[in-house]
């Protein structure tokens, strides 16, 4: 077992005031996002300027947090919303919804896209490439803070997370997450992307990759204790929400390449 190294999770702190890691680590995501976007602007023949990519940045980060938090009460709190719907509003209690995020996100790019007369697959692609960064930050903003922890386990890098009231062993399934949504997923689409692809296939690699990632580590992971498990002893909300993203992701992929279709300005 490897101990957990047990970091405060306030990065800063100035008389009242504090900054915690993983607000932090929100906003390393949204600084490299900006910059890799930059970078690929210079390389899009003029289909994206900097005042596109800042803008880009910002309905993005609108859309991360509002969906985010909408998502994560419908998701995973929908019946403490049907008993006070103003527990949407009390941010401070914690809890984002990748899922949610991802929708807040998309609705984000459709007003983007109208404003600069884009086609919103097209914003979509060019942004898909730059969404896993934040997505490992905020997991290592997840393994500082203790939560989202895994399930008990025996292998030799097991920690036991000072907010687990049981104590036990258990996978830093945070950690996993980092290395394939963060990562794993960040190299595919960089990679893919670096010469230009038919419209779909970029945002449809995204989703169908992200996807079997977090199934994947929906295994390992110890599921809310106020849902569980859904179905046959191992289905989680996560794999239940995830499923659709695989199979709309692979669509779109296919769509793509058959279509032959290329960004325009």
């Amino acid at each position: 077992m490897i101990s957990y190294p047990n970091i405060d999770p306030v990065a800063i702190a100035i008389g009242p005031i504090s900054i915690h890691w993983y607000g932090l680590m929100y906003l390393i995501g949204f600084v490299s996002a900006y910059y890799l976007g930059l970078y690929r602007a210079k390389r899009s023949n003029g289909l994206w300027t900097q005042e596109m990519v800042s803008d880009m940045i910002f309905y993005g980060a609108v859309g991360v947090i509002l969906g985010g938090r909408t998502g994560y009460i419908l998701f995973y709190q929908f019946s403490s919303f049907i008993d006070n719907p103003l527990v949407l509003f009390r941010i401070w209690e914690g809890g984002m919804s990748f899922h949610g995020g991802l929708l807040g996100v998309v609705v984000a790019m459709l007003f983007f896209a109208k404003k600069y007369n884009k086609h919103l697959v097209d914003v979509t692609d060019f942004g898909a490439p730059f969404v896993p960064i934040g997505l490992g930050t905020g997991r290592i903003g997840n393994f500082i803070g203790g939560e989202l922890w895994g399930r008990p386990t025996d292998v030799s890098w097991a920690m036991i997370f000072p907010g687990d009231y049981l104590q036990l062993p258990r996978h830093p399934s945070q950690l996993y997450q980092f290395a394939l949504e963060g990562v794993a997923l960040f190299l595919i689409l960089w990679f893919f992307s670096q010469k230009a692809k038919p419209r779909y296939c970029v945002s449809g690699l995204f989703l169908m990759c992200y996807g079997i990632f977090r199934i994947l580590v929906e295994f390992f992971r110890e599921p809310d204790a106020h849902i569980g498990y859904l179905a046959f002893g191992w289905l989680t909300q996560g794999q239940l929400l995830s499923l659709p993203m695989v199979l709309l992701g692979a669509g779109l992929v296919v769509l793509g390449y058959r279509l032959q279709r290329f960004p325009k300005a």
